[in-house]
């Protein structure tokens, strides 16, 4: 059931308890001067609403946002060209399994191959050994000594604690975070963050609210 939304001081939206951010909006595809372009992307670039995820492979409300509601937000607006959806880390933690997978993706896209190194470990929610990485390395192509430089030199985390600043800038704490925005001209709506893992029905609210607003 659609939730209503009401506004309320300070530029947040209201939906049954769940406050949603407002956050003042400027022009190129960015919110409040925070956000930068670019980054791991699904959809069409032109889409006209776009979404930024913040999120750790091993958290488990993330996982839960990527088995139920990334299907169905992909089915009906990212591949009929109304969303792109824009991929960032936020690992909890300086080490371990979390950034180990956040690394492992980028080393993966390199060669060409994130997303199905993204999608293999959601799937297994981060936690998989060094060797099982290994192997879905090869399973995808992948030159395994070019895979293997890339994750002993572990060049990547520094760009996964970017995210995370920026994340962290924005006010999330935790795990999954997400600002939904219009990909141009977002001066006619101001972004929205909404902190935490949310129905789909929350997003297929904001984003139908957006699409219409970007025709007004």
């Amino acid at each position: 059931m659609t939730q209503r939304v009401d506004r309320g001081r300070g530029g947040r939206a209201i939906m049954g308890g769940l406050v949603l951010l407002c956050v003042a909006a400027m022009g190129g595809g960015t919110a409040d001067g925070q956000l930068r372009d670019g980054g791991p992307m699904r959809g069409d670039a032109a889409a006209p609403v776009t979404l930024i995820e913040y999120s750790d492979f091993t958290c488990g409300y993330c996982v839960k946002f990527f088995r139920e509601t990334w299907p169905r937000l992909h089915s009906k607006y990212v591949a009929t060209g109304k969303l792109r959806f824009v991929y960032r880390d936020y690992p909890r933690a300086n080490s371990g399994a979390g950034l180990d997978a956040a690394v492992a993706a980028r080393c993966a896209g390199e060669q060409g191959q994130y997303w199905p190194m993204h999608d293999f470990l959601f799937d297994r929610a981060g936690r998989v050994s060094a060797g099982e990485v290994r192997q879905q390395a090869k399973t995808l192509g992948l030159r395994a000594d070019v895979f293997q430089s890339c994750m002993s030199n572990a060049r990547h985390a520094e760009h996964a604690f970017a995210d995370r600043a920026e994340g962290s800038s924005l006010g999330f704490r935790g795990t999954p975070g997400f600002v939904l925005m219009l990909t141009k001209r977002p001066e006619r709506e101001p972004a929205l963050l909404i902190p935490g893992a949310v129905s789909y029905d929350v997003f297929e609210e904001q984003i139908e609210r957006l699409l219409a607003a970007r025709l007004k």
